[in-house]
C-alpha cells in the first residue's frame, strides 16, 4: 500500500494518505484558477485512499461554493490548500502540491481548457530565471 504524506505552508497541519491514486488532472476552470491563483490546480483523486490527520486538524477550515461541487479545504494560518473529501465522502481530493512525499504518477490530463487563462500557453518556451530562484532554502 502507498503511503504519501504532506503538510501546509506553515506546518501546522500534517497528514498520511494510505492508498493509491486513480486519477491526477490539471484543471484550468475559473474556478480552479481563482481557487489556486495560479494557472490551474493539480489535483489527486481517489475513490479508496484513506486519508489520516496527523496535526492540526482543528486548523483546518472547509469552504464549499453556494450552489457549486466546488470545495476546498485549507490551513487557517498559512492559507494553503490541504485534501479535502466530495461526493458525500466518496471521493477524496488531494491538491498535488500539499504533499511532502514524491509523487509517483504523471497527471492524466489537462482539464476544463476552454476556461484557460490567456496568458497560459507554451510556457515551455518561457526562460528559466535560474535553478535557486525561488527555491526552498
Amino acid at each position: 500500500m502507498n503511503i504519501a504524506r504532506g503538510s501546509c505552508l506553515c506546518g501546522e497541519v500534517t497528514f498520511e494518505i494510505s492508498g493509491d491514486f486513480e486519477s491526477f488532472f490539471l484543471c484550468h476552470c475559473s474556478r480552479c484558477r481563482k481557487d489556486t491563483g495560479s494557472a490551474h490546480a493539480a489535483n489527486l483523486f481517489s475513490s479508496s485512499a484513506t486519508l489520516k490527520w496527523l496535526s492540526g486538524q482543528d486548523k483546518i477550515t472547509h469552504f464549499t461554493l453556494p450552489s457549486t461541487l466546488h470545495a476546498r479545504s485549507f490551513c487557517s494560518i498559512c492559507g494553503s490548500a490541504l485534501p479535502n473529501t466530495q461526493m458525500e465522502g466518496t471521493l477524496l481530493v488531494v491538491p498535488a502540491g500539499s504533499l511532502d512525499t514524491d509523487v509517483s504518477v504523471r497527471p492524466d490530463a489537462h482539464i476544463n481548457t476552454s476556461s484557460r487563462a490567456t496568458w497560459d500557453h507554451d510556457l515551455e518556451a518561457v526562460p528559466i530565471a535560474g535553478d535557486d530562484v525561488g527555491r526552498d532554502g
